[in-house]
């Protein structure tokens, strides 16, 4: 009888260690605030994640924090390595605070901070476990601002949700383009609101706001922000107005976006992944 029960017991031991073999990811990501299928910066990197894998044969699982906290992203992390992750992708400049820890704690794992500079280190210095992914926002602003008065509109507004940075860098190329594009087609009557709300969440503060620029005439707003978006879009179909999508094509998303100013987050997650594993990290 003990001769069966220790049988079993190795048995049933072998089959865990084959069960978590099997689960273990090479590949992780933690989302930020938002969720895996948030139809913004969380899915766009998760789906290069996703690409990058399947294509190569590699193992990938994401992790959802309990609560929007360092805290929690750390333990989300803890929980990625503990079960075999070996690069883990950060989506979004919360991450900073976090992958300036991490790259500390877990000297053997490497991270991906997508949208990370390193001004959202704190002050700690990048080493060499840690990829900081950062993008020129202008430059796909610009052509948005540049698309949109070459189309017609004149009455523009940019919203923007915190003044971080990389909303900073796409408000300044929008103003651009569409100052470019009035200069080549001779307008001389295309102007801008411009206003940052604060915060990225969907606030009736926000809507109230866009629903005064839309009933003023404004024909289109840049909503730059994540959530926020949310709110401009419900003013611009209150008032028949447009909006232009921010880091990946909202259009799906929303009925009133005519065009988005996209950073291709998906295919810069798979190029980091595909240089990672090329030993070029």
């Amino acid at each position: 009888m003990k001769k069966i029960l220790s049988v079993l017991l190795v048995l049933a031991a072998l089959l865990a260690m084959a069960t978590s073999a099997a689960l273990a990811a090479e590949i992780a990501l933690v989302t930020d605030v938002g969720t895996i299928d948030d139809e913004s910066f969380n899915q766009a990197c998760w789906e290069g994640v996703k690409a990058y894998a399947e294509a190569n044969g590699k193992t990938y699982q994401y992790y959802q924090p309990g609560a929007d906290s360092t805290d929690e992203r750390l333990n989300s992390i803890d929980l990625a390595v503990s079960e075999g992750a070996k690069v883990v992708v950060c989506p979004g400049y919360l991450f900073g605070e976090t992958v300036a820890q991490a790259q500390e704690l877990y000297p053997d794992v490497d991270f991906i901070a997508v949208d990370v500079s390193a001004g959202d280190l704190g002050g700690v210095d990048a080493q060499q476990n840690l990829y900081c992914a950062v993008f020129g926002e202008e430059q796909a602003g610009y052509l948005a601002g540049y698309a949109v008065v070459k189309d017609g509109y004149t009455k523009l507004g940019f919203l923007g949700g915190m003044a971080v940075p990389a909303v900073i860098r796409y408000g300044y190329g929008f103003v651009q383009g569409a100052d470019a594009a009035a200069k080549e087609i001779g307008a001389t009557d295309v102007n801008i609101k411009y206003w940052y709300s604060g915060g990225f969440a969907a606030t009736d503060e926000v809507k109230n706001k866009m629903d005064g620029w839309y009933s003023e005439g404004t024909e289109v707003v840049f909503a730059c922000g994540g959530p926020v978006c949310q709110s401009c879009d419900a003013a611009a179909q209150a008032n028949g107005g447009k909006m232009i999508g921010v880091d990946v094509d909202q259009s799906g998303q929303f009925d009133t976006v005519i065009t988005s100013a996209m950073k291709g987050l998906a295919e810069s997650v798979s190029q980091m992944l595909d240089a990672y594993y090329a030993g070029e990290f």
